[in-house]
C-alpha cells in the first residue's frame, strides 16, 4: 500500500486553570472558530467545539502524522495566547496543565458533535467536575481523583 490512511477522532477536553469562570460568552463566541483555525492549520479537522464558561471540548480528526499530545499541545497552546492578545483583562488566563482525550468511533461522531454543541444546556444540571469523572469511568482509565485536578 503506498498511502496512509487513517480514521482517529479524538474528543478533547480541558478546563481552564482551577476552573476558574473565564470563557464568558463573548471569548466563546470567538474562541471556538479560532480552535477550529488551528485545527486547519495543523492539518487537523475540528469537528465540533464547545464548552461552558470554565471549559472546552474539542472533536477533532488527527492525521497520523500528528500525536495526540501534540494536538492537545497544539490547541492549548495557541488558543491560551491568542485569548491574552485578543482580550487583555484576560492577560493571566490559563488552561489546566492536562487534557482529556477519548477516542470516538466514526459511529458515535454524530453524537458526540450534538453533546458538544449541547454544553450550556449540559451544565445547567452537571458541573465539570462530575462530566470529567464520568468521561474517565465511561473509557475505563483508572485514575487517583487526589491528582485529576492538578
Amino acid at each position: 500500500m503506498s498511502h496512509t490512511y487513517s480514521s482517529c477522532l479524538i474528543h478533547f477536553v480541558f478546563s481552564t486553570k482551577e476552573r476558574i469562570r473565564t470563557i464568558t460568552p463573548d471569548i466563546q463566541k470567538e474562541l471556538y472558530p479560532y480552535i477550529g483555525g488551528i485545527a486547519r492549520n495543523n492539518g487537523m479537522r475540528a469537528l465540533a467545539v464547545g464548552g461552558a464558561i470554565d471549559h472546552v471540548h474539542i472533536l477533532a480528526t488527527i492525521p497520523a502524522t500528528i500525536s495526540i499530545s501534540k494536538a492537545a499541545q497544539l490547541f492549548k497552546g495557541n488558543s491560551s495566547r491568542w485569548i491574552k492578545q485578543r482580550f487583555p483583562q484576560k492577560r493571566l488566563f490559563e488552561w489546566q496543565e492536562g487534557y482529556g482525550a477519548f477516542s470516538v468511533g466514526i459511529s458515535q461522531k454524530d453524537v458526540t458533535v450534538r453533546y458538544i454543541d449541547m454544553q450550556m444546556k449540559h451544565h445547567e444540571k452537571r458541573n465539570f467536575q462530575s462530566e470529567f469523572i464520568a468521561f474517565l469511568k465511561k473509557h475505563h482509565i483508572e485514575y487517583d481523583e487526589r491528582y485529576v485536578w492538578g
